[in-house]
């Protein structure tokens, strides 16, 4: 019985890392898959454990980015801080614009900690979250689709900023601003808000996915690293000390990291060369579809 337990810890571990894994790029929000799975499975969400594992399998996912991106992070520091046309800023190389959108999340992120902690326990603002969030990805991504198909070479369309290099103070600022939704309401999804709010303020596709990858790396990790810190030295709920966990524990958080990793490696080289041709359509139809979903499944909950 103790080795089939044990069996079905590492079974569900893989299983999380793979949900974890590919969908914190995609525009889908892993917080809701992370949380809907745990619904499902029966995860005990009060295990200080468990909170710290949803933790560290998400840095796990995190950590691809500087490795998949370690060519282009190392031709940005090498520019850095005149660009590579020589006309930039400390504060408007692409690197201080990350920074820029980055401090206008974090602040009000910070201070908004409770209410996006209560936030977390809620399916029904998890299925509103998806479902409008997809129809708002949807109606932004059609109203661009023509710019795209015309290509840079065009004039005259909604799309006037084709690469990162080219972004704007004001850009940034706005997209480190619609990525506070994403905390506040999750179900959002960091991804959906930059790579919407990138389109609306006339960014490319690849422009406003790129400039998403790049903010996530500061985002995700100093969210996750805060909350793992007041998980572990129990200045959060149900903390758990690491010298409370078990070999068996450690193995189980190990294979969560390890398998994230790994699957948001291929989600997200898969998804550069999606969404170059196809756009993000398919994500909002199925957002739409699961939201819908999870709302069905809470009123029937709540009868």
């Amino acid at each position: 019985m103790l080795l089939e337990t044990k069996l079905n810890d590492y079974l569900l571990s893989l299983l999380l890392g793979i949900v974890e894994g590919l969908t914190e790029f995609l525009p889908v929000s892993s917080t809701a898959h992370l949380r809907l799975s745990e619904a499902l499975l029966h995860i005990d969400l009060a295990s200080g454990y468990w909170k710290m594992y949803s933790i560290v399998i998400q840095l796990g996912a995190i950590a691809c980015l500087p490795v998949y991106f370690w060519r282009r992070i190392g031709a940005l520091l090498s520019t850095f801080p005149k660009g590579e046309r020589g006309d930039r800023t400390p504060l408007t190389h692409p690197l201080g614009l990350t920074a820029v959108a980055f401090v206008i999340t974090a602040i009000p992120s910070f201070l908004l900690t409770k209410t996006i902690g209560k936030h977390l326990e809620s399916l029904a603002i998890i299925g509103w979250a998806l479902l409008v969030g997809g129809i708002v990805m949807w109606i932004v991504d059609a109203m661009n689709a023509k710019s795209e198909a015309a290509g840079p070479e065009s004039t005259g369309g909604r799309i006037h900023t084709w690469k990162m290099e080219d972004m704007s103070l004001g850009q940034a600022a706005w997209i480190g601003f619609c990525q506070i939704f994403s905390g506040v309401f999750p179900g959002t999804s960091r991804s959906m808000s930059t790579i919407a709010g990138g389109q609306i303020v006339g960014m490319s596709r690849a422009a406003a996915l790129e400039f998403s990858f790049f903010l996530s790396i500061p985002t995700m990790t100093a969210a996750t690293l805060y909350t793992l810190y007041k998980s572990v030295l129990g200045k959060g709920e149900n903390p758990i000390g690491v010298s409370q966990m078990s070999s068996h524990q450690w193995v189980v958080l190990v294979i969560g990291f390890v398998v994230s990793f790994v699957v948001a490696y291929g989600a997200v080289a898969w998804f550069l060369a999606w969404v170059r041709k196809h756009g993000f359509v398919p994500f909002a139809i199925y957002r739409i579809i699961v939201g819908a979903a999870v709302l069905i499944w809470v009123s029937k909950l709540g009868g």
